[in-house]
């Protein structure tokens, strides 16, 4: 499919992070750039700013006429959108091209050197981090990447380069549109087992996206996934890891906020190099970044320079106060494994403060499945506040709700339930030390709010 071939793209779900970032190439391609979603956000109001044009109502009037040629009009639409959608109806009932998120990004990896992150979490990080370093070097990328990056404020990187980073998305196994250059593979703890039933047929899907990088092309897996890759006999191999793998860290140093480690790969060792956002879980996401850009051709200075001046991520360990009185950190950790890191980094540099967090549970089905995985994580903090489960795409399950959590903490771990509704005035009315809103959900929403409220206590 040639994208030359339409005037104008329709997004379903125009919105999403993933999205939103399709919908902004696509603007810079001077097309007719349309879409629904289903709440104006701070997101939304940028992309229209820009120039898309979006409605906030399952409303088939008003797709604008541009949109309304079937022979001229790509419809692209994120896997959340139910079948059942009258606007996404109305397309495929009219002859439409209508296609997943993912494999447009798929038709970029066939026309460019397709740089993809794929994991059950960590991509976002790794992959913004790549993008960096590759941007600021002599290489430079496009990326489209799972979140915001703090280095540019957006989540789309346009350039004149044969490189594109993409973020590898395991759910509805949309990655497997893919066709990489080079992959890397974070993790790969059982997750989404709504869309796939049981881990084995979780890991069974990754080991097919290894099948699909290209010969002559990299593989580099995490030394802590169980991942039987089945990449072709014609593409390199490779384990990175903290201390361990073909690319690791060696004399990590921790001192006065920072964090400096060497990096080793199988070519070179570059000594002392500074993590710009100094957090422990961020030397393994570094390792797997400068692998890839050393790969695409970075030089030392070049890889010292992009993991120096990173910034991060929004709502990815994303401090928003820093005081010596008070804290208050955003997190999108949401599984597991992901919040006993985020959790684990959070004691190392306050290990003698108290810390609460405010866990919004993020699918009925995610905590049926790992309640008492989510508890063990949650169980490293002083308090813990759990709120309703955000539903996305689910209804409720019987029996399932944030009491399941809290039931399973571990003795001297205080404990409470708060519906989201009642989470700015529960803040309002409470001093903390340190304080991490955890969670996928729409907590985060309301994060100036809760920013202006500690503010309000440093006075």
């Amino acid at each position: 499919m040639d994208l030359k071939n339409y005037k104008a793209i329709y997004f379903i779900g125009a919105g999403g992070i993933g999205m939103s970032a399709l919908v902004r190439y696509s603007i810079s391609r001077g097309l007719v750039v349309a879409g629904y979603d289903r709440v104006p956000t701070e997101l939304t109001h940028k992309l229209e700013e820009e120039g898309a044009l979006l409605h906030y109502s399952e409303d088939v009037n008003q797709i604008p006429q541009a949109c309304r040629y079937a022979d001229t009009t790509l419809v692209v639409y994120t896997p959340a959108v139910p079948a059942t959608h009258k606007e996404l109806l109305y397309f495929r009932q009219r002859g439409y091209r209508v296609i997943k998120r993912a494999e447009l990004l798929g038709i970029l990896t066939r026309t460019h050197h397709g740089l993809c992150f794929a994991g059950t979490h960590g991509k976002t990080t790794t992959s913004a981090m790549c993008a960096h370093i590759l941007h600021q070097s002599h290489i430079d990328c496009n990326a489209f990447l799972g979140g915001i990056a703090k280095n540019y404020g957006t989540n789309y990187i346009l350039a004149h380069s044969d490189y594109v980073v993409i973020e590898a998305d395991e759910f509805d196994r949309s990655f497997h549109h893919l066709r990489p250059w080079a992959s890397v593979i974070t993790s790969t703890d059982a997750d989404h087992l709504d869309i796939y039933g049981t881990e084995e047929a979780y890991m069974e899907s990754f080991q097919h996206y290894t099948t699909l990088i290209q010969e002559g092309g990299l593989l580099l897996i995490n030394t802590r996934s169980q991942l039987q890759h089945q990449a072709n006999d014609k593409v390199e191999v490779a384990t990175y890891g903290l201390h361990d793998g073909q690319y690791h860290a060696d004399n990590v140093e921790i001192a006065n906020g920072e964090v400096y480690f060497d990096y080793v790969s199988p070519t070179q060792i570059l000594k002392r190099v500074q993590l710009g956002q100094p957090i422990l879980i961020n030397i393994e996401n570094a390792i797997a970044a400068m692998a890839i850009a050393q790969y695409c051709g970075c030089n030392e200075e070049e890889l010292r320079y992009g993991i120096m001046t990173y910034k991060g991520v929004d709502r990815r360990f994303d401090f928003r106060i820093r005081t010596p009185h008070h804290v208050l950190i955003s997190d999108y950790a949401h599984h597991p494994r992901e919040i006993y890191e985020s959790v684990k980094s959070i004691r190392l540099l306050y290990p003698q403060r108290h810390i609460t967090a405010i866990f919004q549970p993020h699918l009925y089905t995610r905590t049926r499945d790992f309640y008492k995985e989510f508890a063990e994580a949650l169980s490293q903090l002083d308090e813990v506040v759990v709120t309703d489960i955000y539903p996305a795409r689910e209804l409720p399950i019987p029996g399932v709700g944030p009491h399941l959590i809290c039931d399973n903490l571990k003795s001297g771990v205080k404990c409470q339930m708060v519906h989201t509704e009642d989470v700015l005035n529960y803040i309002e009315h409470r001093d903390f030390d340190v304080l991490v809103i955890l969670g996928a959900g729409d907590l985060d929403n309301q994060m100036p709010q809760i920013e202006q409220f500690i503010n309000d206590k440093e006075r």
